[in-house]
Formats: C-alpha cells, sequence, structure tokens
C-alpha cells in the first residue's frame, strides 16, 4: 500500500449511551446530540455546528519527502485578504489550500506506517517516545479520536 496522498476524514469516535466508543461518519457526527452545551442557545449551537464542520473538513497530506501535515480547512468567514496577511505575518501557514501545523515526520519500518507525533512521556510509569503505528488492520489512519481514509 502507497501511504503517501491525500486521507480524509472518515469518522470521529464518540462514545455512546452505555460509554462504549463507537465510530460516527460526518452526517451523524453533524447530526448527533450536543450534551455538552446547552442546545436551547442557537449561539452555542452555530458555535459547535461550526466547529464539528471544520473537524469534518480536516484532512491529511502524506508526502514522499517523510513529512505528514494535519491540515483545517480555512475558516467560512475571513476574507481572502485577511488570510493573506496572516499567512505574510506568519500567523498561520497554509499547505493545499488549508491551514497546516509545523510538519510531522514518518518513516516506514519493516515496510509498516509510523509517525512522529513530537509528544513523547511517560505511560504507567515506562518511558515512552513519540512514534506510533497510526494504521490499524482496517486500512484506516488513526490519530487522536479520528480515522482517516486514503483518497483514491
Amino acid at each position: 500500500m502507497s501511504y503517501i496522498g491525500k486521507w480524509i476524514f472518515h469518522s470521529v469516535m464518540t462514545f455512546d449511551e452505555n460509554d462504549m466508543p463507537v465510530y460516527l461518519n460526518a452526517e451523524e457526527y453533524l447530526s448527533s446530540p450536543m450534551p455538552y452545551i446547552d442546545e436551547t442557545d442557537d449561539e452555542e449551537v452555530a458555535n459547535e455546528m461550526k466547529e464539528r464542520k471544520k473537524t469534518i473538513g480536516t484532512f491529511i497530506k502524506i508526502c514522499d519527502d517523510g513529512t505528514l501535515y494535519m491540515l483545517m480547512p480555512l475558516p467560512e468567514d475571513v476574507s481572502q485578504d485577511e488570510i493573506d496577511k496572516a499567512v505574510a505575518a506568519g500567523v498561520i501557514k497554509l499547505v493545499d489550500g488549508a491551514m497546516a501545523d509545523e510538519p510531522m515526520n514518518w518513516e516506514l519500518r519493516d515496510g509498516k506506517f509510523w509517525l512522529d507525533t513530537g509528544i513523547a512521556g511517560e505511560i504507567c510509569g515506562e518511558e515512552s517516545d513519540s512514534w506510533i503505528n497510526p494504521i490499524d488492520e482496517n486500512g484506516f489512519f488513526n490519530f487522536m479520536n479520528f480515522r482517516f481514509i486514503k483518497e483514491d
């Protein structure tokens, strides 16, 4: 499998009424309840929907130079002039028309994809490094509580 290319949002992990993890596709996620906000407040609901739409518009670009970009869509309510000024000032970075964080590094190890998240620390008293294998047995790219699928 070639990992190079664009990986698009597939689903987000949430928890059902029994606190069991479930994955919701974009449509399900947009229509799912919002128990952590006041759903009678139209402004809060609008802000949450804006965040959810940004989430489902997130994608990954895996480059053949060993870098990986997590990319988010530009805000809908920002003008091109404001975007240009933010880029010129170094406030945001654009890659493929989307906002980008600094790239992460990746490599193949025995044919398996490994990603350097840059996050190291300790798990249950054991030192852990920052490298993860985010590709699962079904071919999904798992990062945080999101799953991405390679765009053909």
